[in-house]
């Protein structure tokens, strides 16, 4: 199970609280994540990502075993501490402004 922690905005929207436990179908990835997050919580569809481009929103970050994941290939294996359990992956709402 992927363990995936969500901002406070989409944890509304998807009607959760806590941790997401997500069973995902290898290869673990971003993609495979957020198809697996879109498809349990469908009115998280285009929130994480576009509809159509498939490109991580501006104001959203990936990390995970604390690295910045988010210009990472959507397709790259996400960590094996991710993989296992062990560590979360982590959706964060960025702050932009001055």
């Amino acid at each position: 199970m992927i363990r995936v922690v969500l901002p406070a905005h989409l944890r509304t929207l998807a009607r959760h609280e806590g941790e997401v436990m997500l069973d995902v179908v290898p290869p673990v990835s971003q993609r495979s994540v957020i198809d697996a997050l879109e498809a349990r919580f469908p009115a998280l569809s285009g929130t994480v990502r576009d509809r159509h481009t498939q490109k991580r929103r501006p104001f959203l970050r990936f990390y995970a075993c604390e690295e910045d994941l988010s210009h990472e290939s959507p397709d790259a294996p996400l960590p094996p501490a991710v993989i296992s359990g062990q560590a979360p992956f982590l959706i964060i709402g960025s702050v932009a402004g001055g």
